[in-house]
């Protein structure tokens, strides 16, 4: 799962690499804390507008390179996102049930949809 904030913070650790800076360097350089940039590098936290800029100022870059996203279309498949975010089995049992368990409502509420639509006779044009 690459989610937006993720590839953000992936296109802002491409540019710190290339001009030999550490995260920590940036945070400091933009007025933030170490434990702020390092939510925003793990695409806990987004980055703002405000902080977007001065991170492109910072790396001499625009922000739409920042925010450049591939061509490939990126992953926003939800129950993935929060299993990477979670630590303990326990919880990603009850993530992958509470999975299963929105999957059967949705196929239960197609399954009557559907049938609601059968009931009404069908009308020749």
């Amino acid at each position: 799962m690459l989610d937006v904030n993720m590839k953000i913070a992936n296109n802002i650790q491409v540019k710190l690499e290339k001009r030999n800076l550490k995260p920590v360097d940036l945070a400091k350089e933009i007025g933030i804390c170490k434990h702020t940039m390092n939510k925003m590098m793990d695409g806990i936290r987004t980055i703002n507008a405000i902080e977007l800029h001065k991170i492109a100022e910072y790396l001499h870059v625009s922000m739409d390179c920042l925010m450049k996203m591939s061509d490939k279309p990126i992953d926003t498949n939800v129950i993935q996102s929060l299993m990477a975010c979670v630590k303990t089995e326990e919880a990603k049992k009850g993530i992958q049930f509470a999975n299963r368990l929105s999957n059967m409502i949705l196929f239960h509420t197609r399954v009557f949809e559907n049938g609601k639509k059968m009931e009404h006779p069908w009308e020749d044009d």
